[in-house]
């Protein structure tokens, strides 16, 4: 069943499947991120290479939306992601929080002994190497996705490679985990953002809000922004300042605030435009949940 959340922000006819955008492989996180926000069994991924190619398959209408992520707990934001937020004609629509499980997976029957080697995304082996230490014969090989390791130990049958992914790649590709939730640091979330065309946005209810602006080089001018957050008591969750290209140290701050009384957004809005330049309102959205991955 669709939950609420994602009833409001996309309109289908029953039994249709949604289209989401994701980066990576289907099993990657991005695809496990999206089966928990929608929670539908009508749920078809569209993977996509880059981040930019994820992008482009939204505004081109090629799906229904697209799900990105946009920060970790341990590696920071992704700063690329907000300029490509902020170029685009996409809208925050929603957001989920995904706890990182890294889990060690092979063909159904193979132990941890026969292993040679184990592939996965860069960062998802160096958040394993504490647990890979006790198992000195296994290279660890690095690819380009988390879920594309399990997609080739199933299309080849690899007998003596594992891989390292989420447990939504190993029931897609019929891989048995046999390492849960092998990373170092137990406390690693990632928040992805739901992205749908600008035109498409109903007006639903919402509590939260993304904006990116500039100020200028004046003492005192970005917290002038900041106490007129406060006056309208909102929330700042988030700030995150990214430089501008083609302006030498000069930089766009990109801004997530959280609003008690969402009636006052307009007022927030006209507020923060006395002090701000070039002012975007990314998304209006209801704050979003955590998940175990």
């Amino acid at each position: 069943m669709e939950t609420s959340k994602a009833k409001s922000i996309l309109t289908t006819t029953k039994n249709k499947d949604l289209k989401i955008a994701i980066q990576g492989y289907s099993g990657a996180f991005h695809d496990l991120a999206a089966q928990y926000f929608y929670q539908t069994n009508h749920l078809q991924v569209s993977p996509a290479d880059t981040f930019e190619e994820l992008v482009e398959q939204v505004e081109n209408k090629k799906v229904d939306a697209g799900i990105m992520a946009i920060e970790n707990t341990l590696a920071g934001s992704l700063l690329n992601n907000y300029k490509l937020l902020y170029h685009s004609k996409l809208q925050v629509v929603g957001e989920v929080y995904l706890r990182i499980r890294q889990n060690l997976m092979v063909w159904p029957g193979v132990k941890i002994e026969d292993l040679k080697e184990v592939h996965s995304h860069p960062v998802a082996i160096d958040q394993c190497k504490r647990f890979f230490k006790q198992y000195p014969h296994i290279r660890l090989i690095k690819m380009e996705d988390t879920a594309l390791s399990a997609k080739q130990i199933r299309e080849n049958k690899l007998l003596d490679r594992g891989g390292i992914a989420s447990s939504r790649a190993a029931e897609i590709y019929g891989l048995e985990i046999i390492g849960k939730s092998i990373e170092t640091n137990k406390k690693n979330f990632t928040r992805f953002l739901i992205l749908n065309r600008e035109e498409d946005v109903q007006e639903k209810p919402f509590n939260k809000v993304s904006i990116r602006f500039t100020v200028k080089h004046e003492v005192g001018s970005l917290h002038i922004v900041l106490a007129s957050l406060a006056i309208n008591q909102a929330n700042l969750t988030k700030i995150q300042s990214v430089p501008i290209v083609g302006k030498n140290w000069e930089y766009a701050i990109f801004l997530d605030f959280i609003l008690k009384d969402s009636s006052r957004f307009d007022v927030t809005i006209r507020s923060l435009k006395q002090f701000a330049d070039d002012l975007k309102v990314l998304g209006k959205y209801q704050k979003g949940e955590h998940h175990e991955g």
